[in-house]
């Protein structure tokens, strides 16, 4: 009897600089931002037919495809990063559902500013 049950790959935290923003000095210098992202995965095993990195997503991909796609090019709006993000993710095999928050960490001294999105099933 094979035992399942539903698997979501999740990344907190990650903070790296990236060209975002309409404002001058945005404009100017990249700033740093933070992103959070689950991929839901659907139904998997408890655990791997073999203790092998190809029988799953690895995780150093996902990583690396957030960075890529967050410093590809300087973009103006959040809600078009964010979505360029998740559709990137969304596309990624045996991927069937994203959560991505990106939060611009210095945009104001007070605060956080952050758009998240879900899209896919869940």
């Amino acid at each position: 009897m094979t035992v399942a049950g539903t698997q979501v790959l999740s990344l907190t935290g990650l903070r790296f600089d990236a060209n975002l923003g309409i404002l001058a000095h945005e404009k100017n210098a990249p700033q740093p931002i933070q992103v959070d992202a689950e991929l839901h995965l659907g139904l998997q095993p408890l655990a791997p037919r073999d203790d092998h990195i190809h029988n799953v997503l690895d995780y150093r991909r996902v990583r690396q495809i957030i960075i890529d796609e967050c410093t590809a090019e300087h973009v103006n709006l959040l809600e078009s990063l964010i979505g360029k993000l998740a559709r990137r993710l969304l596309q990624l095999p045996g991927v069937l559902g994203v959560r991505v928050k990106i939060a611009k960490l210095e945009i104001f001294a007070d605060c956080e500013v952050a758009i998240r999105v879900e899209t896919g099933q869940w």
